[in-house]
């Protein structure tokens, strides 16, 4: 359906389901930082866990470049749903979790699933607006950023404090799954023509390459100190 024939009602619909996606990824960037000594002190694992930050944000970093083609050729609104449904699902195994490990795993697949959504969320803008009303909806999404990072260490340590640190990832299955129904009804089905041809997965896998070791140096180096060899390895091997 052309941008032209949808009405107000539904581009307005169809873009809060869309933030909530947005939301859903943005907000799980901050949202597990306060409750990390809880989840430190049941499960253990101090050593490992920064990797609950770091594999959410390798994972959805990666993925990212691969994900927006994959939209493309599928078609943005069940890719869309896909990511909220993955999300979701992955939000519910991170409550779960018995050990360190498992997390840890989980909260990687959470963000290849955000990864999806950070993709599809800011695309998916041109099946529902032209381009001379883009660039204001694309503010407001950038706003969905500036907010998560704001409440979510805010409620994270609301829900921590109150409901346990599984609640973190527990909050995500009643936003995502409200999300998924509102994209559904809403949000109109376009495929564009492109084929697997167009996606560059050497490419993708030399961004890969390059930007995994640059993110996890970045994250280990509070810990290590950055003069440590481990740091400058990976930093020297990224860049």
């Amino acid at each position: 359906m052309p941008q032209a024939e949808l009405t107000t009602r539904i581009k307005v619909l169809a873009t809060i389901g869309v933030m909530f996606a947005l939301l859903l990824a943005a907000l799980d960037q901050t949202i597990v930082g306060t409750a990390l000594p809880r989840i430190v002190a049941e499960l253990n694992g101090l050593d490992r866990y920064s990797w609950l930050i770091t594999g959410y944000l390798v994972a959805s970093t990666v993925i990212v470049p691969i994900a927006g083609k994959l939209g493309d050729l599928f078609g943005r609104k069940p890719f869309l749903i896909a990511g909220m449904v993955g999300f979701v699902a992955a939000s519910a195994l991170c409550g779960v979790a018995q050990d360190m490990n498992q997390l840890i795993v989980f909260r990687i697949i959470q963000g290849l699933f955000g990864g999806m959504l950070f993709a599809s969320a800011f695309t998916v803008l041109g099946d529902i607006y032209t381009p001379a009303e883009r660039a204001r909806i694309q503010g407001l999404f950038g706003a969905v950023f500036g907010l998560s990072s704001i409440i979510g260490p805010v409620v994270g340590g609301f829900l921590t404090d109150n409901l346990g640190w599984r609640w973190v990832f527990y909050v995500n299955l009643p936003v995502g799954l409200l999300g998924v129904l509102v994209v559904s009804a809403f949000l109109p089905f376009v495929r564009t023509k492109a084929s697997w041809r167009d996606i560059d997965f050497i490419g993708s896998g030399a961004l890969a390459a390059g930007l995994i070791p640059v993110l996890i140096a970045l994250s280990v180096a509070k810990d290590q100190g950055w003069t440590s060899i481990e740091v400058l390895s990976l930093l020297g091997f990224g860049l």
